[in-house]
């Protein structure tokens, strides 16, 4: 992994703790992230998801998209997940790791949150990223 990757990893790690952030290189240079238990609650039924990204070899000037969250994401109000979210994807792409198995495929619904115009000065760091898509996921 690039030395901006494995910088963006500790930080990561250091916000979610180390027992659940679960990581694998890919062929470029970057790597396949999952952070498990991470609260999600109200709108959704599920008090908590796994969340799943690639952060790319150019990092930190490429935005990390999309991220992936639990399979069975649904709202409490049981209304449809609305705009940015769509199931039926796997994460992580297996072809793309170094080492295929090393995080096993999860079914999950994609969550499509692009950052246009992104900083490439590095104020948004995929720790950042991560923060801002989880946020966006609780205001819906």
């Amino acid at each position: 992994m690039s030395p901006a990757v494995t910088k963006a990893i500790a930080a990561i790690t250091a916000q979610f703790g180390r027992d659940g952030v679960h990581v694998a290189p890919d062929r470029d240079g970057g790597a396949y992230v999952i952070v498990e238990g991470v609260p999600l609650g109200a709108p959704f039924t599920r008090e908590e998801t796994w969340i799943g990204f690639h952060i790319p070899s150019t990092c930190p000037y490429a935005d990390v998209y999309p991220h992936f969250v639990r399979p069975d994401l649904a709202r409490i109000d049981g209304a449809a997940l609305g705009e940015g979210l769509s199931a039926s994807h796997t994460f992580p792409d297996q072809a793309a790791l170094k080492t295929p198995g090393t995080l096993p495929a999860r079914t999950a619904v994609q969550v499509s949150r692009r950052s246009n115009g992104k900083d490439s000065a590095g104020l948004e760091t995929p720790l950042h990223k991560l923060l801002k898509v989880l946020q966006w996921l609780k205001s819906r």
